[in-house]
């Protein structure tokens, strides 16, 4: 989400009134500190992704003293001392994957965390800790939840903060894990005093550009921190390409004076998985990244791909009015279109046939934006009055409507209307297919959601009202909230306004960076949320949020408070980041 996209929802929201960081020694070579060789060689930290029962990806980056194809080593252990070694290799380094390494390595037990680390010409990796998935009967599932993580816009405390926990099972990215603009762009304003100016200083475009943006970014060490200590399940959004991405084009993407847009697609994709340690489910289909992954009979995981694969482009309301305003009939009916896509047919197709055959506890979809329907006001979304305005009207309805004129009444009388576009709001016929698909099967539906900076947890609702689960979404690790766009508004007041006009939102947080918990067990699914005071400066505090929960069963699909016990274990305590 960018400044551009929250740009035009700030008539409506105005109105609203690392314990794991692999820090083990290295290794000593010729006579040199090895802390300091490995750093020269190593410079971008390991990291390890797509855990599997029996496998795990093992990536690093070797920075190379001389071109050619270089030999990497790498070793797996029971131990972070390496006294228990299992597994050992060799891979190899070249300019055609900018000297990045992938690793697929199998014959792993289920359930079991594993350290590893790679060599180059005697220099030692730190030393990372990952995990296979559980199989069978699984007592608990913990998988915390990440998405918008802009480097200008401050520093990574959020990664760190994660990366001091060791009971989670792995991280889940949903995207914008980089951002394409250039020096000046989004959130951006504070860069140069945090020392964060992006490189390569114009927005992106080619293979070279995503590369050493991805390198920028991998050089942060709270990054490579979180990265170290747990396995990363990721998904791109739109930013990993361009704002505002769609099937064929983007928002952020001008042909004539930018090139084509399907080359500079395929050099962001190529670059992704370079520099991520991702499973291509199709080695020939770069573009294809939905996969699952199964935590025992507890739960499955659905990873999504809202943004590239299929989605149709975005409607717009400016498109809708005309001299005698909003045509909202001509709206709803485009909106109701059964051809519009989101996912893409093939897609909804697998993800159907594997919620069909999950057994697991709980199904639960990993994807970019918000699939709760936020619907607001006409007036409110158009800007055409403020909330103060509104919510006068209103009591003026209930007190006296004898006293409202004509214009007051055809204000009142308009409907409510999605408040974001580019969420699944804008492609209402493909979410009915898959809460239909949900509701039909008889799952336990969670849904993860990022992209809007912000922390939210909606029920999910048919257009008939059938309750069929529950959404939780994350908010941004340093991308700006909207207090960034209505710096007047009190942010908590914010919130409260949108859990007040929005039926199905339970909960928001509009105001604070973090991530997200979610903890599933056979009796529950529980979000609980975590912040930082700030990312602007280097000393930060963190503090829990509240912990939202559903539970399994078709009359039990429905959020719940989780009670007093949600800010349990993580007392507001001063830190002071990383330099």
């Amino acid at each position: 989400m960018s400044s551009d996209t929250m740009s035009g929802r700030r008539a409506f929201i105005r109105t609203v009134g690392l314990g794991m960081l692999a820090a083990s020694p290295l290794a000593r070579a010729s006579g040199r500190g090895g802390a300091s060789c490995a750093d020269e060689v190593f410079a971008h930290g390991v990291a390890s992704g797509d855990p599997l029962v029996d496998r795990v990806i093992l990536w690093t980056r070797v920075s190379p003293r001389r071109p050619g194809r270089l030999p990497v080593f790498w070793e797996v252990a029971a131990d972070r001392s390496f006294h228990r070694p299992l597994r050992s290799g060799r891979s190899f380094a070249s300019a055609g994957s900018d000297y990045t390494v992938k690793v697929d390595v199998d014959g792993l037990r289920p359930g079991t965390r594993y350290f590893y680390r790679f060599r180059v010409d005697g220099r030692v990796s730190p030393v990372g800790c990952t995990r296979t998935l559980p199989v069978g009967a699984v007592a608990q599932v913990r998988l915390a939840v990440l998405s918008c993580s802009n480097y200008p816009a401050g520093y990574f405390h959020v990664y760190a903060e994660l990366a001091k926990m060791n009971d989670v099972h792995a991280a889940v990215h949903l995207g914008d894990y980089i951002y394409e603009y250039g020096r000046g762009g989004y959130a951006s304003e504070d860069a140069a005093a945090l020392r964060r100016e992006v490189e390569p200083a114009g927005e992106l475009l080619a293979l070279e550009d995503y590369r050493r943006r991805y390198a920028q970014y991998r050089s942060d060490p709270d990054l490579q921190a979180v990265h170290a200590a747990m396995p990363f399940i990721c998904v791109w959004d739109d930013h990993e390409v361009a704002n505002d991405t769609w099937r064929e084009g983007a928002e952020n993407h001008d042909d004539a004076s930018e090139g084509d847009f399907f080359a500079r697609r395929a050099a962001a994709l190529q670059a992704y998985h370079e520099w991520l340690p991702t499973r291509l489910p199709d080695a020939e289909r770069p573009e294809r990244i939905y996969r699952s992954f199964a935590f025992g009979d507890l739960l499955d995981l659905h990873m999504l791909d809202t943004r590239v694969i299929g989605r149709d482009r975005q409607l717009g309301y400016a498109n809708y009015m005309d001299a005698s305003g909003f045509d909202a009939a001509r709206f709803a009916a485009d909106l109701a279109d059964p051809s519009r896509s989101l996912m893409g047919f093939e897609q909804l197709q697998w993800l159907q046939n594997e919620l069909a055959a999950s057994s697991a506890t709980w199904s639960v979809l990993g994807q970019q934006v918000l699939m709760g329907r936020m619907n607001v006001p006409a007036p409110l979304v158009l800007g055409q009055v403020s909330f103060s305005a509104y919510s006068a009207l209103v009591a003026k309805a209930q007190t006296a409507p004898q006293t409202l004129t004509p214009q007051e009444q055809a204000i009142l009388a308009q409907p409510a209307i999605p408040y974001n576009l580019d969420a699944w709001d804008g492609y209402a016929a493909e979410r009915e297919l898959v809460l239909g698909t949900a509701l039909s099967l008889d799952k336990n539906l969670v849904v993860l959601a990022g992209d809007t900076h912000n922390a939210w947890a909606s029920d999910l609702l048919t257009h008939t009202g059938i309750p069929v689960g529950v959404e939780f979404a994350t908010p941004g690790v340093t991308s700006p909230g909207l207090e960034a766009y209505f710096p007047a508004e009190n942010p908590a007041a914010v919130a409260a306004g949108l859990t007040q006009i929005v039926g199905p939102l339970k909960y928001a947080n509009t105001g604070d960076r973090g991530f997200m918990l979610v903890t599933a067990t056979p009796d529950a699914c529980r979000a609980d949320w975590r912040y930082v005071s700030s990312v602007k400066r280097r000393r930060y505090s963190n503090f829990a949020g509240p912990g939202w929960l559903t539970q399994p069963g078709a009359g039990n699909r429905r959020l719940l408070p989780a009670g007093a016990d949600a800010a349990a274990g993580m007392r507001r305590t001063d830190h002071v980041g990383a330099v």
